[in-house]
């Protein structure tokens, strides 16, 4: 006896004319396995009661190291199709920012699980796909400047991060040194 098809052998089952290709597609259209690969990793699970949904990639977090860097093949896949599609280089820099921050924080245990449940960066990622292949050419210039602020503001709040670092770190040596010169006095 055959046993129904699960939602997960649907995805990689669709037929070709159910899906468009960068090729074939017109403008506005993004590929539907995108999609799906989106949800799929980042929001195919709700819990009941909280309305909180989650997907393998939160799953995947679970297994240290490893899962995080699972999770991250279908990010970096989701921004290769972005390249296909003719995206601005500014535009694949906020995508790439946006997996960045998910591995950066998803990597410390605990809490990058929790925060994998608010940070959708695979969704996200789609959404700026989506966006730009719909967009205008004057929307287009719109979006343009609105990712170059949003990577502007990310570089400078990391540059405000860095310096503050150093300048927290010089007054921790200041600080141990004139301990230290009272240890030995």
């Amino acid at each position: 006896m055959r046993n129904k098809p699960t939602k997960l052998l649907e995805l990689s089952t669709l037929k070709s004319s159910e899906t468009t290709s960068p090729q074939s597609s017109d403008r506005g259209e993004v590929d539907r396995d995108l999609e799906l690969l989106a949800r799929w990793m980042d929001s195919v699970f709700e819990i009941p009661g909280l309305r909180l949904r989650f997907g393998l990639d939160s799953l995947l977090g679970l297994l240290p190291g490893a899962g995080d860097f699972a999770s991250s093949l279908a990010s970096i896949y989701i921004l290769s199709s972005a390249q296909r599609y003719g995206v601005p280089r500014v535009t694949l820099t906020r995508m790439t920012l946006n997996i960045l921050i998910d591995l950066f924080f998803g990597a410390i245990p605990l809490v990058g699980d929790a925060f994998d449940l608010y940070w959708k960066s695979n969704q996200r990622n789609v959404e700026l796909l989506r966006r730009h292949v719909a967009a205008s050419p004057a929307v287009e210039r719109k979006l343009q400047i609105a990712d170059r602020l949003f990577v502007g503001a990310l570089i400078g709040l990391i540059l405000l991060l860095t310096i503050g670092s150093i300048v927290l770190g010089y007054f921790v040596l200041v600080w141990l040194s004139s301990l230290l010169r009272r240890a030995v006095e």
